[in-house]
């Protein structure tokens, strides 16, 4: 059976509800609100859906000082969170949000990284599910356990060191998936310090999106990143963004243009700045 790799229509969706191979995981977050997400999964969400929270179950432990604001965690306790899902080595996993895509990306890639392909974002969220008049249900706990066995892909991630090394690199693009204004240092609402990695690219994940919060045409998304990469390779890129979350929607975003998967760097900015001499602009 063909698995879906990165995305879903509402459509293609509602033809699985309640398909005892496809697990779907609201990943609703706010940084402003963390509660936010989990109440409004469990007030509607799409039927069977899970819910994931980027601090709780897509983080691991914050070091101050050594740590970007989202870092991974471990392998043991992710897979046994994916297990505890339901995931198991032949499920598909639709991940979702309300935001375009971001958090939900950040699990896409998690699981990538973990060995599991079978995973896909549903395109245009939640707003695409109301919009092809799907309803939602009260948010419930897993009703099954599998086991979920990793397999790390460790040159999916680079190193604050790598990327210092790689940004040297004639051949390497570094692509900050923040918006403009954060990227250039003019506005800064979250990290300490403004700016960006010095000689790094700007390539706002919201870019990826049309005005219905769907990605755009893989045409227009190859165009996109052609124009961004210019003569370097899509896999020698390093994405990154505040924290590692939205750059992982760059990522999905090529992966679905064609192109070979760019590396992420995890700390990203937040750990950046953890040391004043790594440059910066």
């Amino acid at each position: 059976m063909s698995s879906h790799t990165t995305l879903v229509s509402a459509e293609q969706l509602a033809t699985h509800l309640g398909d005892p191979s496809w697990v779907l995981v609201d990943c609703r977050f706010s940084l402003q609100d963390l509660d936010a997400g989990r109440a409004a999964w469990r007030q509607g969400t799409i039927a069977g859906a899970v819910y994931a929270s980027l601090d709780d179950d897509l983080s691991g432990e914050v070091v101050a000082g050594k740590t970007g604001r989202h870092p991974l965690p471990s392998v043991d306790r992710i897979a046994q969170t994916l297990g505890a899902w339901g995931i198991g080595a032949q499920t598909q996993v639709v991940a979702f949000d309300d935001k375009g895509g971001p958090f939900a990306a950040r699990l896409w890639w998690m699981l990538r990284w973990l060995g599991h392909d079978a995973v896909a974002v549903l395109d245009g969220g939640l707003r695409a599910w109301a919009e092809a008049g799907q309803a939602l249900a009260p948010g419930q706990p897993p009703v099954r356990s599998e086991v979920f066995t990793a397999r790390p892909r460790p040159e999916m991630i680079v190193t604050a060191d790598e990327v210092l090394t790689a940004r040297e690199a004639p051949t390497v693009a570094v692509l900050d998936a923040r918006a403009a204004p954060r990227f250039s240092g003019e506005h800064e609402p979250i990290d300490p310090v403004a700016g960006h990695i010095a000689g790094a690219i700007n390539a706002p994940f919201a870019d990826n999106l049309a005005d219905d919060q769907r990605l755009l045409s893989r045409a227009l998304l190859r165009q996109r990143y052609d124009a961004l990469l210019g003569e370097r390779g899509s896999g020698d890129a390093i994405c990154y963004c505040g924290s590692g979350v939205t750059a992982c929607h760059d990522i999905l975003a090529m992966a679905h243009a064609g192109l070979a998967l760019p590396r992420l760097y995890v700390g990203s900015w937040s750990e950046w700045i953890t040391d004043p001499q790594r440059p910066r602009q």
